[in-house]
């Protein structure tokens, strides 16, 4: 079962269901994990700038932070942590404004940010050109799953 607790710290509207966003991550995480905790967390802009300037030295809010969970030492072995992947922190604002400017609908673009995010918590990234180029390959097979077009097809 995917666990997915969700927490609202959002003014913008509209706002994602919580079942759209469990749907997209049990959907991302389908292939990988039967069993997974995560928490998403929607934003504004503020906390999500200060979370980015804090995390990865970048002075501006950004679409999605992910941060996968580590087990600390001291907790290695001990049942209770369960099966915690990590938290995702969304910034709606910044999800909305670029999928108006990407020509997308704000829900298909919420759903490859949702799929993007639950990728980096298992462990995928996109620094190199072919850890990429699997990256995006993936989500282009799990958004096709939601009848999502391919989210890096550019039309003139």
């Amino acid at each position: 079962m995917i666990d997915v607790d969700i927490q609202i710290a959002s003014e913008h509207s509209p706002l994602p269901t919580e079942e759209q966003l469990t749907q997209w991550a049990e959907c991302a995480l389908a292939d990988f994990k039967q069993d997974a905790e995560l928490s998403i967390r929607l934003v504004d802009n503020e906390e999500s700038q200060q979370l980015n300037a804090e995390y990865r030295g970048k002075d501006k809010p950004t679409n999605v932070l992910s941060f996968p969970f580590e087990m600390p030492p001291e907790l290695a072995g001990m049942d209770e942590i369960g099966d915690l992947i990590g938290d995702l922190v969304v910034c709606v604002p910044v999800v909305a404004a670029e999928a108006h400017l990407q020509n997308k609908t704000f829900s298909d673009h919420f759903a490859h940010m949702i799929t993007h995010g639950c990728l980096h918590l298992l462990g995928y990234d996109h620094i190199k050109d072919e850890e990429a180029e699997i990256m995006e390959n993936l989500e282009r097979q799990i958004l096709a799953r939601l009848d999502i077009a391919d989210p890096y097809f550019i039309t003139d």
